[in-house]
């Protein structure tokens, strides 16, 4: 008998995990509350560009009954886990794969979470996914594990590695990875949201790229004031990152390293913007709790400039970032 999955959001990690667990023989069910997505996956399937289509079995949000003690993988926006949640309330085997920390979601039980460092770029109305930065899927334990639990995980892991489409690392603990993850997607998202640009233009126009390395500075020392433990999820540890930002130089150094790892991969918080939604209380705001009276000015700011851009439906223009410039110039003096 197959293992059985139910993949909640048909984003790009729905779509890339789904995709997997597919090839890997899993009978997968996507759920999305997209009407279109449904419709175009029951009769097209999903998609990863480059790599071939699979067909799981697709069914709309409202319509699908939470199913007793099965695998459920949540791949939805954290704005989105209220609606979710209230759902899943006895869902035992729940393993998210978001950005960002949600509260609510963390005083659940669940065993595990993954953590993507892949970009994975999917259009609102159909399941299919570009790869357009490789990176690995970690996943592991977020607290204490039955043996029961622990090899429910470590399969997972195993199955999602078969289609070769993502390198999967299992850890011991996610929590150290996902945070990793936060210091780097709450000085991208915000920045290359209200800009309007792609992530790799943070590391070519000269303010935005002042203004991500200060983000990413004062993000490691809120992680490390908090005592917060941090993993390497890419090219170099956080703490590598941070001796680097600190050196004279060699910021500059690494922007030509990273800038062609960025071009053309687009931030996910820019449309989410034209919504009304985003996910700036799971990113910096976040850690604007973790940091408590620990100066912040740059978070606060960027978490100031993301709810006046969406509240007053500003344009996203380069222009915007001058009121995050003022904050790291008040910052600076002090």
């Amino acid at each position: 008998m197959k293992n059985k999955v139910y993949i909640l959001g048909a984003g790009g990690i729905g779509v890339a995990l789904a995709w997997s667990l597919v090839r890997a023989n899993w009978d997968v069910t996507v759920i999305d509350v997209d009407a279109r997505k449904v419709e175009c996956g029951s009769k097209e399937g999903l998609t990863v560009v480059g790599f071939g289509t699979e067909h799981p079995t697709f069914i709309s949000f409202n319509e699908w009954t939470v199913p007793q003690d099965e695998l459920i993988l949540l791949c939805t926006k954290t704005y989105d886990n209220p609606a979710v949640l209230a759902r899943l309330q006895n869902a035992s085997r729940l393993v998210p794969v978001q950005n960002g920390f949600d509260p609510e979601l963390d005083r659940r039980d669940h065993p595990g979470e993954g953590i993507a460092s892949f970009v994975s770029e999917c259009p609102r109305d159909r399941p299919v996914t570009r790869i357009t930065r490789p990176g690995c899927l970690h996943l592991g334990p977020r607290r204490a594990v039955t043996a029961v639990e622990l090899e429910d995980l470590k399969f997972l892991a195993a199955s999602l590695s078969i289609g070769k489409l993502f390198p999967v690392q299992f850890v011991e603990d996610i929590y150290p990875f996902k945070a990793a993850k936060l210091m780097y997607n709450a000085a991208i998202s915000p920045l290359a949201g209200a800009a309007g640009v792609d992530n790799g233009e943070l590391l070519s126009d000269p303010l935005a790229k002042r203004l991500f390395f200060a983000l990413l500075q004062e993000n490691y020392s809120i992680f490390r004031h908090a005592r917060v433990p941090l993993a390497r999820i890419g090219p170099f540890h956080p703490d590598t990152v941070a001796r680097i930002l600190h050196t004279p130089l060699l910021p500059s150094v690494m922007a030509v390293f990273f800038r062609p790892s960025l071009r053309g991969t687009y931030c996910s918080m820019a449309p989410d913007m034209v919504t009304g939604r985003t996910e700036i209380e799971a990113y910096n705001g976040h850690l604007i709790r973790l940091a408590g009276t620990y100066p912040c000015p740059l978070n606060r700011a960027a978490f100031s400039l993301i709810n006046d851009i969406v509240n007053d439906r500003l344009k996203l223009h380069r222009d915007n970032l001058h009121r995050m410039e003022k904050a790291l110039t008040s910052s600076s003096s002090c």
